[in-house]
């Protein structure tokens, strides 16, 4: 299983640019969390800082009980021995096949025989759908294989922890929710800690467990996907929306005049090239391919949300309480609304050891 990743007043920093500062947030260990932001906001910055390829100025990454920021060169070695790593573009080999760039991991790091290399490789190009592939070279295969093979070299050392910075760009829809789905098959499959930093609205929607938000160089929201889904906090909500109307702007954030200008635009009856009304609710989440074992991670983090649901807004209640099937009501001792708001009764709910971060954070200062 996946281990747990406790981030605690972070901060980065390019010379005097500012990326963000003061993150905290815990990724729960066993659970698919991703990282939304406008363009800019440092979530690459981020998921680089986890595997200790940035050194951020301030703050601690504990996992295991080692801090990342602050250990020896030899323990962040060992420590990087958990993490698996897709990258934005893959980062094939141009000169290897597709086999020796899934091999290249284990022939680096490990002592293992040619014999369980090629055992180990072909597991994992199996996994992701590249049986066949093995020969072929980078530049001969569409985008969305490069980012499957590089998704099966991250997995070759077995990670406890996946990190995926943008898997969706570059694809087109359809190859994006293959993507997506193997994502959570792998999650069903390894139960491995996993952060998608995306873009993709779909994406942040239907896989994650926990989501999360960077926005003027600060973390705006982390927590529970059924938390964020149904968030009132203008900056979540406008991202989710795609719209222009909020506090994100084309190049940093807008001033009150100028937002004040596009609220009345939009009150005149002109369109902003979205729904009239905000979509928000708990949409269903992608379930493992039939065959598979149901992901263990659902069932914590819905112990996680039944554990602090009262403490949400009566809406934010009503849509997480209807998205919970009949069987999972009667579990945390709930009752759907007909009308009005949800009937929480005093059943109680399991304990669970650590909460991750849902409050909202303070912000300021310009977009980075």
């Amino acid at each position: 299983m996946g281990v747990e990743v406790v981030v605690e007043g972070l901060s980065k920093s390019f010379g005097k640019q500012a990326i963000w500062r003061d993150v905290s947030l815990t990724l729960p260990a066993g659970e698919v969390s991703v990282m939304l932001g406008p363009s800019g906001t440092g979530k690459s910055v981020f998921l680089k800082s986890l595997v200790g390829l940035l050194k951020p100025e301030r703050g601690r990454i504990v996992i295991n009980g080692t801090d990342l920021v602050r250990c020896s060169e030899s323990r962040l070695y060992e420590i990087r021995k958990m993490f698996g790593v897709l990258f934005q573009d893959g980062a094939l080999f141009g000169s290897m096949n597709l086999f020796d760039n899934v091999a290249f991991p284990l022939r680096e790091h490990t002592r293992k025989t040619e014999a369980e290399v090629r055992r180990i490789v072909l597991e994992k190009m199996e996994m992701v759908g590249l049986v066949g592939a093995e020969r072929k070279l980078p530049g001969e295969i569409s985008g969305g294989m490069r980012k499957r093979a590089g998704l099966a070299r991250a997995l070759v050392l077995d990670p406890e922890i996946i990190l995926c910075d943008e898997p969706d760009s570059g694809l087109d829809p359809v190859r994006t929710a293959y993507l997506s789905q193997l994502l959570i098959d792998l999650n069903a499959q390894i139960d491995a800690t996993i952060l998608i930093v995306t873009h993709n609205i779909t994406v942040a929607r239907t896989v994650p467990d926990n989501l999360g938000m960077l926005f003027r160089r600060e973390l705006v929201m982390f927590g529970p996907r059924e938390v964020l889904l149904t968030s009132d906090e203008p900056v979540v909500a406008q991202f989710l929306n795609g719209r222009r109307l909020g506090p994100i702007g084309m190049s940093e954030e807008k001033d009150q005049a100028t937002m004040a200008a596009e609220l009345a635009h939009r009150e005149a009856g002109h369109a902003d090239g979205a729904p009239d009304e905000d979509v928000r609710g708990v949409v269903p989440q992608l379930e493992p391919t039939p065959g598979l074992p149901p992901r263990g991670a659902v069932r914590r983090r819905k112990d996680r949300v039944m554990s602090i649901v009262h403490t949400l807004p009566a809406d934010a209640q009503q849509g997480i309480v209807a998205s919970l099937t009949p069987e999972e009501q009667e579990r945390y001792g709930v009752l759907a609304a007909n009308a009005g708001g949800p009937a929480l009764t005093p059943s109680p709910v399991p304990r669970v050891a650590r909460l991750p971060e849902t409050g909202r954070h303070s912000r300021g200062g310009g977009d980075a």
